[in-house]
């Protein structure tokens, strides 16, 4: 997945190296013992393959861990949405929104009634 750039929306990401070292030993393995099936917390349809954040940041926590669809379900054929794609695009967009509020000028007075 490229953009108008040449290069993907996670380049130089840090997020893979953030991880625990435990990320694939126990939390993975705990994940699906609680949740076998992988029903993926966005769309609630099994065999989601990503392991994802339910609150975004750094947050382990194995409760704040749970199963999603990522874009290679999609290649594979487990499902017809990449819930994982989705669910990031709709927090970037909503960070981005935040940015631009928190940029925006306080309103000011109409000189009128100054």
């Amino acid at each position: 997945m490229a953009t108008r750039q040449g290069r993907t929306p996670w380049e130089g990401s840090t997020r893979r190296r953030r991880l625990p070292a435990n990320w694939d030993s126990e939390l993975k393995p705990a994940a699906h013992q609680r949740n076998p099936q992988h029903i993926c917390h966005w769309c609630g349809r099994p065999d989601g393959n990503d392991l994802d954040h339910l609150q975004r940041g750094d947050d382990h926590r194995i409760e704040n861990l749970d199963w999603i669809h990522g874009r290679n379900d999609v290649l594979a054929g487990r499902s017809e949405r990449n819930c994982h794609g989705e669910k990031s695009g709709a927090e970037g967009a909503a960070a981005a929104a935040a940015k631009l509020r928190a940029q925006r000028r306080p309103p000011e007075p109409h000189p009128a009634f100054t």
